[in-house]
C-alpha cells in the first residue's frame, strides 16, 4: 500500500473519526468494515496484494462496481450499500483535505449518489403479544430473573440495544422514584421513569448478579458473568418470542428483535394519548420526523380518524338487474331451438341411406 494511502487510513481511524468527529465505537467499526471490504475488492480487481494498492487504484469506476458487487454477490440490501458508501465518502473527504492535489479524484467518488431505498412498514407487538413474551419467562431457570428484568426494561423505556448493552449499575436509581439514565446516539443522555414492576425485577436481578470481574460496571451480564453483547440480547428476545408462539400464534408472523420492542413502546405510548413530541423525547429521537412513522402505521388511530370524517351520501340506487336464470329463460323465447342440436346438412348433399333424424324438431307455426 502506498505511503499516502496507509498514513491517511491510520489518521482517519485513529484520530479523525474518534477524536475530531467524536463518533461512537460502533460507528468507527462500521466504517472500518466498509474500508476493509473496499480494499480487498480492489486488490482482487487489480491482482495485487492490499499493501500494494495506491490511491489512484481506487477510482470512481471501481467504487461503483464495488457497490454493485455488494448487492449482487454479497446479497446486501440498498440500506447496507448506502452505509458502505457513506463510509467511503467520509474517507475520501478526509483524504481531499489531507492532500489537495487529489481533490478532483476524491470529488468524483464523493459525488456518487446514495441509492433510494424502499420504505417498509415496521413490526410492533400488540399488548397481548408482549404479555405473552413476559409470561414465557421462567424465573426459576438459570437466567430467568435476568431475562425478566431485561424484557421489562426494554418495554418500559423503548431503549436501543446499544443503550441496554452500555447500561451501568450506577445508571439505575431503584428507590421510591425509580428511573434509569440512558446514553443514546450522539452521546445524548436521557432519563426514563420506571414502573414499579420494572424496578422490582431490576432489584431482584441486582441481588443475584454475579460478575466474573468484581470491577465489572456493565449491568446486564451473560451466563459466564461477563458483559452481555448485542448478539446476546438478540438471542434472548428471539428465544422468548419463539416460546410465546404457543400462547399467542400471531407472533409467528412477525420478526421480533430488540428494536421491535422499541417500536412497540412507541406505539403503545401514542395509543395511550401521549403527545408525539413527548414520545420523541422518550425514545431519544434527534428529529420529530422519525417519530411520525409510528402515526403512519397505527391502524387503530387511522380507523378513529376515519370515523370522525363522515363518508359522503350516495343517493343513487344501483339499477335493478334480472337474475341470470331470468335472462336465460327470456332468451329461450327468441330462439328457434330449445337446445343445441347438430347442424343439419343440406338435403341434396346427403347420401342415400345416410339420413339422420334430428332427436328434436320444432314444428313451425302454420298460421
Amino acid at each position: 500500500m502506498s505511503a499516502l494511502l496507509a498514513n491517511s487510513l491510520k489518521r482517519f481511524f485513529s484520530h479523525y473519526l474518534p477524536v475530531q468527529k467524536g463518533l461512537s465505537e460502533n460507528t468507527v467499526l462500521s466504517y472500518r468494515d466498509a474500508i476493509k471490504l473496499l480494499l480487498c475488492y480492489a486488490a482482487d480487481r487489480w491482482k495485487k496484494s492490499v499493501d500494494e494498492l495506491s490511491v489512484e487504484d481506487i477510482d470512481e469506476s471501481l467504487v461503483l462496481t464495488f457497490l454493485d458487487h455488494l448487492e449482487t454477490v454479497r446479497g446486501c440490501s440498498p440500506s447496507t450499500r448506502n452505509a458502505r458508501l457513506a463510509a467511503i465518502r467520509a474517507f475520501f473527504g478526509f483524504l481531499a483535505r489531507e492532500e489537495p492535489s487529489l481533490l478532483l479524484h476524491c470529488q468524483a467518488i464523493r459525488a456518487i449518489p446514495l441509492k433510494r431505498t424502499e420504505h417498509k412498514a415496521i413490526d410492533y407487538l400488540e399488548e397481548k403479544e408482549i404479555q405473552a413474551m413476559l409470561d414465557a419467562v421462567d424465573v426459576n431457570s438459570r437466567t430467568g430473573i435476568r431475562d425478566k428484568a431485561l424484557l421489562l426494561l426494554l418495554y418500559n423505556t423503548g431503549a436501543r440495544v446499544s443503550e441496554i448493552v452500555g447500561l451501568h449499575v450506577t445508571d439505575l436509581r431503584l428507590d421510591d422514584a425509580p428511573q434509569v439514565k440512558l446514553l443514546g446516539k450522539g452521546k445524548k443522555h436521557r432519563s426514563c421513569p420506571l414502573w414499579p414492576e420494572t424496578a422490582q425485577a431490576l432489584q431482584a436481578y441486582l441481588q443475584e448478579r454475579a460478575p466474573k470481574n468484581p470491577g465489572q460496571e456493565q449491568f446486564f451480564l451473560n451466563a459466564n458473568g461477563a458483559g452481555i453483547s448485542r448478539f446476546g440480547v438478540h438471542y434472548v428476545i428471539r428465544k422468548y418470542a419463539a416460546k410465546a408462539e404457543n400462547a399467542c400464534a400471531s407472533i409467528s408472523s412477525k420478526s421480533v428483535s430488540p428494536h421491535t420492542i422499541r417500536h412497540t413502546t412507541a406505539m403503545h405510548l401514542l395509543r395511550a394519548g401521549n403527545d408525539i413530541n413527548m414520545v420523541s423525547y422518550w425514545l431519544g429521537h434527534a428529529h420529530i420526523n422519525t417519530t411520525h412513522v409510528y402515526v403512519e402505521i397505527d391502524m387503530d388511530m387511522k380507523r378513529q380518524m376515519l370515523q370522525n370524517a363522515r363518508a359522503p351520501a350516495d343517493n343513487n340506487a344501483l339499477p335493478w338487474r334480472k337474475p341470470n336464470i331470468l335472462q336465460w329463460l327470456s332468451r329461450l323465447a327468441k330462439t328457434p331451438q330449445l337446445c343445441a342440436a347438430e347442424n343439419q346438412p343440406n338435403i341434396e348433399n346427403r347420401k342415400p341411406g345416410r339420413e339422420k333424424q334430428s332427436p328434436l324438431h320444432i314444428i313451425p307455426n302454420s298460421t
